[in-house]
């Protein structure tokens, strides 16, 4: 895997190189973001380069004797100074292949995982070949992801302390053929008290050891275990750049590029998720529906609804956030006007709402919507909640109701 490879983050990459470049790297780091913004696929470059690049701790000139013995100054390679710069040292050493197939034998991993069998007490070495075959196929995968992809089903997922054991004898060894030795932990939410096994470790560690953790939810993360390492925060991608990947990567158009990627908000995740279900037109549903709610067309109100509960759960989701995202466009439409860079289809909408509500109408539906998006995610009954949000609809539209009993 290479920095190009990664969607986004430019100046996170931008940072992590001159980390290296200027000798500065911390020997532990956490790599904080929101699911789908893609820290472990960042992290795992990350620890493919600094184990690759055996000229990270030189100084810019190196003394050398001459035949005559005669001290010379010769220059030092050339440490990369930017992500392309990076991508390119890391292609041409000849150990890239066993980095990016996670192979190699300074780069080791850790993650949750559950007993294979009643008693068993499990370590991640246990799954490495589903974890290299995880990686390869949902780089930017979830902890829920993994777990189902181990067979966990309702099973919890762990990281113990027989693994934190592991951990502290790997570690111990001399590496083999890296400067460093590394170790990428994903989730160490994951970690209990036995997490506290590690904090000697990370405070004093063998010298070139690195510890990249990988977190969502910085709160879960043992309090003693996050003092002593340096935080690097992962921004979510811009709309543009999911956009992007989606169509060079997904295969999808245009049109549905931008849709999905403004509902995922940056969460490539669930993009990736969404695009399953893009062959729907949300925006004449939306139309229908505002249409039957401001005309009072009861009839029609109620066959949408009916129409709409049978399309499943995430494309019900799917509907609710992307009426949202228009929403958020029309407010901003407000602002920026024509400066505003959004679809003809989406521009069009946003002015017609505009038309028959103002702000103050537009958050109390885009708080009403966030309720029902909770509420379908924990399987409400779909035709009671969206005949509730009609009526709603209704009464914040027609008769300027800005607050709403639940």
């Amino acid at each position: 895997m290479l920095f190009k490879d990664i969607i986004g983050q430019q100046a996170t990459k931008q940072q992590l190189c001159e980390m290296v470049e200027n000798n500065r790297l911390s020997h532990a780091l956490i790599f904080l973001g929101k699911e789908g913004c893609g820290a472990l696929p960042l992290a795992l470059t990350f620890a493919q380069y600094v184990s690759l690049n055996p000229h990270a701790k030189q100084t810019a000139k190196e003394a050398t004797a001459s035949l005559f013995g005669d001290v010379e100054e010769v220059a030092a390679p050339t440490i990369p100074s930017t992500p392309e710069e990076a991508d390119a040292f890391m292609e041409k050493n000849t150990a890239y292949s066993k980095a990016s197939k996670l192979i190699h034998p300074d780069i080791h991993f850790s993650y949750p995982v559950i007993p294979k069998k009643s008693g068993d007490k499990p370590k991640s070495t246990d799954y490495i070949t589903e974890w290299r075959e995880f990686i390869s196929m949902h780089p930017y995968g979830n902890a829920f992801d993994w777990l189902q992809f181990i067979g966990a089903e309702n099973k919890q997922g762990n990281i113990t302390a027989e693994e934190c054991n592991d951990i502290i004898h790997k570690l111990s060894l001399k590496s083999f053929e890296s400067e460093y030795k590394i170790l990428v932990m994903w989730m160490p939410e994951y970690l209990g008290k036995e997490g506290n096994k590690l904090l000697k470790l990370i405070e004093e560690p063998p010298a070139n050891t690195l510890f990249i953790l990988v977190a969502e939810n910085e709160e879960q993360i043992l309090p003693t275990i996050l003092s002593r390492c340096q935080l690097v925060k992962i921004p979510l991608p811009e709309t543009s750049e999911i956009q992007e990947a989606l169509m060079q990567r997904a295969g999808a158009t245009e049109d549905v590029a931008l849709q999905t990627a403004a509902i995922a908000e940056g969460n490539y995740r669930e993009a990736l998720q969404l695009l399953q279900h893009s062959e729907e037109d949300w925006i004449s549903l939306l139309s229908d529906w505002l249409k039957f709610v401001i005309r009072g067309m009861l009839q029609e109100q109620v066959k949408w609804v009916d129409d709409i509960s049978k399309l499943g759960r995430e494309k019900q989701k799917q509907l609710l956030l992307y009426f949202n995202h228009l929403l958020e466009q029309g407010i901003r439409l407000r602002v920026m006007g024509d400066s505003l860079t959004i679809s003809p289809k989406e521009k069009d909408f946003a002015q017609r709402i505009n038309k028959i509500t103002s702000v103050s109408q537009q958050q109390v539906i885009i708080e009403e919507l966030d309720k029902a998006t909770y509420y379908i995610e924990r399987n409400a009954n779909a035709k009671m909640l969206f005949h509730a949000l009609t009526i709603k609809m209704y009464h914040i539209i027609q008769d300027k109701a800005l607050f709403l009993t639940d």
